[in-house]
């Protein structure tokens, strides 16, 4: 299984009144990730919406175990959980750099549509897309 990792650092403007990063950076941060890693497997989300293809968020949840402060360097792992014709879940871990602790667990799911919004199933509707998807599963 394929992990992508992609550091950034925690910007003042990403923190609350006690100095912690604010939850909701917690889903910009994973949508980071995911781009990061949709790139990685050789195409880009431009790419895939000029050949109709897109991946709305259909569901979403994060676990926050301890807050990321300014400045904390943060790498954002991201992987597939599972994958199928119609979806595809992606699981986040945002880890503290200066000494590797989990600080929050995330995961997204995401529905293959059309431009129509129309669930598709892209092993048929692009098998280049899902083999390149599917490659990085195993």
């Amino acid at each position: 299984m394929y992990i992508n990792e992609t550091k950034l650092k925690v910007r003042y403007v990403e923190t609350d009144k006690m100095g912690i990063v604010h939850h909701s950076n917690y889903y910009v941060w994973f949508e980071v990730g995911r781009t990061e890693y949709i790139t990685a497997i050789g195409m880009t989300y431009k790419e895939m919406e000029q050949n109709n293809i897109m991946l709305p968020v259909v569901e979403s949840s994060c676990k926050y175990i301890e807050g990321a402060k300014n400045e904390d360097k943060i790498i954002i792992q991201t992987f597939i959980k599972e994958l199928n014709g119609a979806k595809v879940i992606f699981n986040y871990n945002a880890v503290r750099e200066c000494d590797g602790k989990i600080l929050a667990r995330g995961s997204t799911t995401h529905a293959f549509v059309n431009e129509k919004f129309k669930i598709i199933n892209i092993k048929k509707a692009d098998s280049k897309v899902w083999s390149r998807f599917e490659k990085l599963l195993k």
